[in-house]
């Protein structure tokens, strides 16, 4: 049975589908099956691996939460062998309101998703940046819950704010749910500050902490503009032949081992390197 994560901060601009979609990448060119569910109205998950949103009216999580739509039709294949992804809609954002006075409103989620975990080996779901009740929904129908942090003060204040409710969730209603743990993303090793965010969450947090550090780099910050992962844009994988996992770019290359870490933590083998 796969796992289910979901990827979770309720400030913007931390680097949450940047990770959502480059470790899932990563981990699909490990050979694992992978689906990302875009869980975010604003759908930057969706157009990230080169999908227009608008192309998916009727087929996305939005009607599937609903019941207009099935697995097999909410389901898309990406460019990307063993990843697949449940697209995002602007639709989504009435959500929260339509459930508003629903009995059990925050397990909608779980139960509509329920069975897909038995047809991956790890299932991402891209949140948006809120605790809302949709951002609920998710941590509810998740087994863990992994937070990207961004190397910069603000950030650690807003980290105590979701651990609590990361803790109520558990409390009240998914028992189950972990925190995956804490990726330190957007560091500037030339600054002290971030030198003293990753220091920090190392001692607050302690194992929950990866080792893997994101840097702050331009090919991530440019990789969505193409409709891709920074994989593709890294221009060495896959030249003149060769399917390695050879890169260039520090941001492929922290994304891949990241992606290493998060496999070692799940007691999975590495498939291949």
């Amino acid at each position: 049975m796969g796992k289910i994560i979901s990827i979770v901060n309720q400030k913007g601009g931390v680097g949450k589908t940047t990770t959502a979609i480059n470790l899932s990448t990563a981990l699909a060119l490990l050979d694992y099956n992978i689906l990302v569910i875009d869980c975010d109205p604003q759908a930057n998950a969706t157009s990230g691996f080169g999908l227009n949103p608008k192309e998916f009216e009727k087929n996305n999580l939005y009607s599937l939460l609903v019941g207009e739509s099935t697995f097999e039709e909410s389901i898309q294949q990406t460019n990307i062998p063993n990843l697949q992804i449940i697209p995002s809609h602007i639709d989504l954002a009435g959500f929260e309101i339509e459930i508003i006075n629903e009995m059990s409103r925050e397990a909608i989620m779980k139960e509509q998703i329920a069975g897909l975990a038995d047809k991956y080996d790890f299932i991402f779901m891209d949140c948006s940046p809120s605790l809302g009740l949709l951002v609920i929904n998710a941590l509810v129908a998740s087994d863990s819950a992994l937070v990207p942090v961004q190397c910069e003060y603000f950030a650690l204040e807003g980290l105590a704010k979701l651990v609590d409710t990361i803790k109520l969730v558990q409390k009240k209603v998914n028992p189950a749910l972990q925190i995956e743990g804490i990726v330190p993303v957007m560091y500037d090793g030339r600054t002290n500050l971030s030198q003293e965010v990753v220091k920090e969450l190392k001692t607050a947090f302690d194992q929950l902490a990866y080792t893997t550090i994101i840097p702050r780099n331009i090919r991530l910050a440019d990789a969505p503009s193409f409709g891709m992962p920074v994989f593709f844009v890294d221009r060495k994988y896959g030249g003149n032949g060769n399917s390695d996992l050879i890169f260039e770019n520090a941001g492929a290359i922290a994304y891949l081992n990241l992606a290493k870490e998060f496999l070692l933590r799940n007691d999975k083998k590495i498939l291949k390197e």
